[in-house]
């Protein structure tokens, strides 16, 4: 175990920060539902089966094997009973990273971090955090669709190919969160947590059935939502070319004071109905800005999380 660790530890610190990781390092991502697995680990299986720890014994009906039956039992009752276990297993976690153009806008107060590097590094963290609790974990990279595939894997050397490909990912054109999460759910063929990491700019009733979807699927969802500073308090003064990150011939040079008001009051609705549909679907929205500590946030959340404590807007 200990050789194993390092060679994780060497995988990742050349991508994170040792004491980002440092601060991580008492907490654990553990699902809020019963999950599906396999092998040994830190969540409980909901499917009894004939390993790791006892149960509990039911009456033997015809077509169950013979085997299963306990014979102690038998010998002092006289009746057939089989002997059920209730296996503990391994979370499988799905990354979901978008790398559409919105996501590569960079404000003055974020060290030069877009919102992509961010989510990079955030996306790196959590698969070493699962890996390291020995749970598996897998990338989905997307924009249009899904660009890159990693299935999850729980071999410290996977750590390794997650963050190859974090290396290489750059922002894409736009997207539609709704129609991309359709077409990934059925790609996820065994339940389990999927962590969401998007700046969430879509249509909210059409991303709200799309997590939806993947409610109907029995898997946990998790959202870390990505914001610049700049987003959420709009602190242009003076007269600004805005570009559309997404599609490139879109520019407009505008004086901002004439933006502001409407500009945030559609932020406020917008965050407000995310919020509430997130609520519906029992998923935990998770905002965070690219001038905070992604170690700090995500620390912060995964003790709220244990506590069960719902996360603030």
């Amino acid at each position: 175990l200990g050789k194993t660790f390092f060679r994780l530890m060497a995988s990742v610190t050349d991508y994170l920060h040792p004491k980002d990781l440092a601060r991580l390092a008492n907490h654990q991502v553990l699902a809020k539902r019963v999950v599906e697995g396999f092998c040994s680990g830190l969540h409980r299986s909901p499917h009894k089966g004939f390993s790791v720890e006892f149960k509990q014994h039911r009456p033997y009906v015809p077509g169950d094997e013979i085997r299963h039956i306990d014979w102690k039992v038998f010998g002092k009752s006289d009746r057939f009973y089989i002997r059920e276990y209730e296996e503990e297993t391994n979370l499988r976690c799905n990354l979901l990273l978008d790398a559409s153009g919105s996501m590569d806008y960079r404000g003055t107060r974020s060290e030069n971090r877009s919102k992509l590097d961010y989510a990079s590094r955030l996306a790196a963290c959590l698969s070493y955090m699962m890996l390291r609790q020995t749970d598996s974990v897998g990338l989905i990279t997307f924009d249009t669709k899904a660009r890159k595939i990693l299935p999850p894997r729980g071999r410290p050397a996977h750590v390794s190919n997650l963050i190859g490909v974090l290396e290489e990912t750059k922002p894409g054109g736009e997207t539609d969160l709704g129609a991309v999460f359709h077409e990934l759910v059925p790609k996820l063929k065994r339940r389990g947590l999927v962590v969401i990491i998007s700046d969430c700019f879509a249509e909210v009733e059409s991303l709200m059935k799309g997590l939806a979807h993947f409610r109907h699927a029995k898997h946990d969802v998790l959202i870390f939502q990505i914001w610049d500073p700049d987003e959420l308090d709009f602190p242009f003064r003076q007269w600004t070319r805005f570009d559309c990150l997404e599609q490139a011939e879109r520019k407009h040079t505008v004086d901002p004071n004439h933006l502001r008001q409407a500009y945030l009051e559609n932020l406020r609705v917008f965050r407000e109905d995310l919020t509430q549909g997130c609520h519906r679907n029992r998923i935990d929205l998770v905002p965070m800005t690219t001038d905070q500590p992604y170690a700090e946030a995500l620390s912060h959340y995964l003790a709220m999380r244990k506590r069960g404590v719902r996360p603030s807007r």
